[in-house]
């Protein structure tokens, strides 16, 4: 199973993660008090400002303090690590 930290030690499985978008739009907006409405809202901000969402395949959504890219980058630097170990 791969692991992606999400910020403050926070941890996600990288195979459940189908999008990571930014909150700024209303419809993600919307997503997102739906989703706290029927409690498939997972905050991992710690009360800081959310920067990414991560939709996940079981229709939950992740709150995030760190920026998409940020996260992307994890995403990446995860797949190029798994790559490299499995061709030794």
């Amino acid at each position: 199973m791969k692991l992606i930290n999400i910020g403050y030690g926070n941890i996600v499985s990288a195979q459940r993660v189908i999008a990571i978008v930014n909150p700024d739009s209303a419809p993600i907006k919307r997503m997102i008090q739906e989703a706290k409405e029927n409690g498939s809202c997972i905050d991992a901000t710690l009360g800081r400002r959310t920067r990414a969402v991560l939709i996940t395949d079981s229709d939950h959504v992740v709150l995030s303090a760190i920026q998409p890219e940020t996260i992307s980058n994890r995403f990446s630097e995860k797949e190029n690590n798994t790559g490299a170990s499995l061709n030794e």
